[in-house]
């Protein structure tokens, strides 16, 4: 595989992940409801949080160097996600 279909291979999965998340997000709620997007944007960068705590969990589990600091980024992470999640929800 050449370095430029790489590149765009690279590229095309940030873009789906991105696209995934503002889905998730409830990216057609503002359409419908002719609200702001504001909401959305907060969800997908608080998924973002989310996925970065999972990505450091997998590093810890695979690595043998800085095997704690990865599980706590990641627990940190994950536990950061989760409280604005609740939060949102207007559950604190």
């Amino acid at each position: 595989m050449n370095k430029t279909s790489s590149k765009i291979l690279t590229g095309f999965k940030y873009i789906y992940l991105v696209a995934f998340f503002a889905l998730l997000a409830g990216f057609f709620h503002p359409l419908i409801t002719n609200t702001s997007f504001d909401s959305v944007i907060i969800g997908v960068l608080i998924l973002f949080v989310g996925l970065a705590g999972g990505i450091l969990l997998y590093k810890a589990a695979t690595s043998e160097k800085k095997r704690e600091i990865f599980l706590g980024a990641g627990f940190t992470l994950m536990t950061i996600s989760l409280y604005y999640i609740i939060a949102i929800a207007g559950r604190i």
